[in-house]
């Protein structure tokens, strides 16, 4: 299969080149990124490289799959202080961002090589790493080819395989099972990946299920600082709600879900999180037009407001400790969402609107296991907090759900880590 994959790309290139011949001298952003990738320059990246332990190479393909390895990247700076770090992305976005992260401690950044077995076989014999890692995807057959071929360790991680890629990944197996067979070990983030994985033909002994390496980063720490109701001048016997980083409309619908939800249950009290504390004034303004008592954070609570609107930093994980419901905001509105383990650690249910594509791992996963809630409008909304209002043993059924979420994907990084360590001794 790779004769037939490189006699392919042979004809390929015999026809394209003019082609990317063109990209070279007309696009700027070809005009570097494609001769690094061909090996131009790569003699003075290897004397770049600084003499010491283990050399680890890291790649990611593109803007998530970075974000996905910087925790671990730091957690390999740190327990591995003495590896010389190689680190490269597929894209110049993933590039650029892998240059911006703070402080990313890696020793050289390298382009990763177009998957051209001479160029490829180039990159491998000059860098020479003691373990190749990959995050999450851009396998290459040529590339993988050769790393098995210089006897070089390789470990997937934050593997996925979503029923699109499995169905492809099944169709093409002749051509993918050889690169997946290439790794030493395949860290995958849920055992449903890991049984996709065996199932295709890869030894069970090689697939782990390690956990998701972006629930690192994203989670809190167990415990936030907790502010009293006293202090917020709340009465402790009242339901709280939180809708946590809302974004301009979101106050609107839900000061109207407020409004019909206190015919029901009028000790209800609300705090509104906007996202950007700078909008305090204007939320607060919002709500007094419809009618409604509300302060600020600041100024503190009067034993008849309805409402709060929180205008003070680093306050929110917190006060979702002494909250009942949180609401993510940025959700029913088209922002992407915000993080919706911020509340789950608190042990209180969460639901969220349509609108958490930044998210979507984290949301696929709490709602698989039950935790939240994902609302699709202002009706939907209203009847989600009324439910659990009704109901306190659901709340806090719910709420242990979440927390319990969270505490299974702590230490997903030291799990790597100690798989890292396995493959290097």
């Amino acid at each position: 299969m790779l004769a037939v994959y490189n006699l392919i790309q042979l004809l390929g290139l015999l026809f394209l080149w003019p082609f990317f011949l063109l990209l070279v001298v007309c696009k700027a952003k070809y005009r570097l990124r494609i001769p690094a990738r061909l090996g131009f320059g790569l003699s003075g990246l290897v004397g770049k490289i600084p003499a010491g332990g283990p050399r680890i190479w890291i790649h990611a393909l593109s803007l998530g799959e970075v974000s996905s390895a910087v925790t671990l990247v730091h957690a390999i700076r740190e327990h591995f202080p003495d590896a010389v770090l190689l680190f490269s992305a597929a894209t110049s976005s993933g590039e650029k961002f892998a240059r911006s992260s703070k402080g990313l401690p890696v020793d050289l950044f390298i382009p990763f090589p177009l998957d051209v077995y001479p160029v490829v076989q180039r990159f491998v014999k000059n860098l020479r790493p003691d373990l190749f890692i990959l995050v999450e995807t851009d396998f290459w057959p040529n590339f993988l080819h050769e790393v098995v071929a210089e006897n070089i360790a390789a470990l997937l991680v934050n593997g996925r395989i979503s029923q699109e890629s499995y169905r492809k990944y099944s169709f093409f197996q002749a051509f993918f099972l050889p690169m997946f067979r290439s790794f030493s070990f395949l860290a995958m983030q849920r055992q449903e990946d890991v049984e996709k994985m065996v199932n295709l033909g890869v030894a069970a002994r090689k697939v782990k299920n390690l956990g998701n390496l972006k629930y690192e980063a994203m989670l809190p720490k167990l415990g936030a600082d907790i502010i009293s109701r006293k202090d917020l001048g709340i009465d402790a016997a009242r339901p709280l709600l939180i809708a946590g980083s809302t974004h301009d409309g979101e106050e609107e619908i839900l000061c109207r879900v407020y409004q019909e939800l206190a015919k029901k249950f009028p000790d209800l009290f609300v705090i509104l999180a906007p996202r950007n504390i700078e909008r305090a004034q204007g939320v607060m303004k919002l709500v007094r037009n419809k009618g409604l008592l509300v302060s600020l954070r600041s100024a503190g609570s009067k034993a008849d407001d309805q409402l709060m609107v929180l205008d003070t930093m680093g306050e929110l994980a917190g006060l979702y400790q002494r909250a009942d419901i949180a609401f993510i905001g940025g959700s029913l509105v088209a922002q992407g969402g915000h993080n919706p383990l911020e509340p789950a650690v608190a042990a209180i249910p969460v639901l969220f609107g349509p609108h958490m594509e930044d998210f979507a791992d984290v949301v696929e996963d709490m709602l698989a296991a039950g935790c939240a809630i994902q609302v699709g409008n202002e009706s939907e909304l209203f009847q989600g907090i009324s439910a659990y209002l009704k109901d306190a043993g659901k709340r806090q059924e719910k709420g242990v759900a979440a927390r319990q979420f969270v505490e299974s994907r702590q230490g997903v990084n030291m799990r790597h880590i100690d798989l890292i360590r396995q493959v290097l001794s």
